[in-house]
């Protein structure tokens, strides 16, 4: 299932504040006109997805609404009520809306880094700030911009959008494609998304990702917990793949250190390529040796090549959960203030916001 993520690239600040919202939205498409290409890419779709939402409420009093969609639009509701009262978190981060898509996949991610150096390739935008992926709602726009990546020597990915962020400039809906998850993965997409209207610090992605992704599984545990006990099965589902992720994130980190000596080390660039596909195939090995990867798509993910970029996105979004844990645990477990908490980190130098991610290395 895709990570959702914080923004979709979208420069919003390239409209005049002076405008108000719904004038701003109907305008979209002619102010980014004068722009890039790309920027009018993404104010056309994101106009589409904010002109054609509609409330919740009104779609779950349709005559005829099949059982499944009135289920999901009910809990994403109870979702963000959830988020507001428990969570304390910004009710601007949306899902009082729902917009149906004419595709089966939000949009697309294209990400890169140094070929050889644990070093993302950025892209820099207003209210955003440096990020490192470029997003798009065209799979060929996506594509057009990794091989021109590729033929600089950039290692790339290109990864379907789970959930975006406008960080309250919208209210933005839940989309269609996102009704076919898990209820529990739709939980953690509310969690998440809104606390990216929370707290954001443009040009942090690793801190902002890490924070909300914090946010999302603190939730869903709280969430079923409280609404279904401890025996909840949604909450054993998250918990077993929990296991996994760590497991998997834990090799991936120990992986990815012995890339950074690599990539520090004194051989040169032809003896680094050589270990540098020898330890993606360790890497490889030992996930299938610890049954991480299902048995039948296990051929398909040894014969898949991984690279820096696949190590920088995993760990992009799970830093620092020991960090955060305590500074949770510092804050009397009241969200209230452990938000106030996480945004007194970010007046603190990168290197310091670093540090603090990396206390449970």
């Amino acid at each position: 299932m895709p990570k959702p993520l914080p923004l979709l690239s979208i420069p919003l600040p390239c409209l005049t504040k002076k405008i108000p919202r719904i004038f701003t939205v109907l305008l979209f498409p002619i102010i980014l006109s004068g722009c890039l290409p790309y920027l009018f890419h993404l104010g056309k779709e994101q106009s589409s997805i904010i002109l054609g939402r509609e409330k919740i409420e009104d779609i779950l009093n349709l005559p005829g609404l099949d059982l499944k969609t009135k289920q999901k639009l009910n809990l994403i509701q109870d979702a963000r009520n959830f988020a507001i009262g428990e969570l304390a978190l910004n009710e601007k981060g949306g899902f009082e809306y729902y917009t149906k898509l004419d595709r089966e996949e939000i949009g697309w991610n294209v990400s890169a880094s140094e070929a050889l150096e644990l070093k993302s390739y950025t892209w820099w935008f207003p209210i955003a700030g440096t990020v490192p992926y470029k997003g798009f709602f065209d799979k060929q726009m996506a594509i057009a911009l990794e091989k021109e990546l590729q033929s600089e020597g950039y290692d790339t990915r290109i990864r379907a959008i789970g959930g975006y962020s406008t960080l309250g400039w919208f209210s933005d809906p839940v989309l269609s494609p996102q009704l076919s998850w898990p209820d529990h993965r739709l939980v953690g997409l509310v969690f998440h998304e809104m606390a990216h209207a929370t707290a954001y610090l443009p040009g942090d992605s690793t801190l902002n990702e890490s924070y909300a992704s914090y946010v999302e599984e603190k939730g869903i545990e709280i969430y079923y917990i409280k609404k279904e006990g401890e025996a909840s099965i949604h909450l054993q589902k998250f918990k077993k793949e929990k296991v996994r992720r760590e497991v998997t994130l834990n090799l991936l980190k120990k992986y990815a250190e012995e890339l950074k000596t690599l990539y520090s080390s004194a051989l040169d660039k032809e003896q680094k390529w050589i270990q540098k596909k020898s330890i993606t195939a360790k890497f490889k090995e030992e996930v299938i040796e610890k049954k991480l990867v299902p048995e039948e798509k296990s051929k398909e993910f040894l014969a898949r090549e991984w690279n820096n970029e696949d190590f920088l996105g995993a760990l992009r979004y799970h830093s620092g959960e020991v960090s955060f844990e305590s500074l949770f645990i510092k804050s009397g477990k009241n969200f209230r203030q452990f938000h106030k908490e996480v945004k007194n980190l970010f007046d603190l130098p990168e290197e310091d916001r670093k540090q603090f991610l990396n206390k449970n290395l």
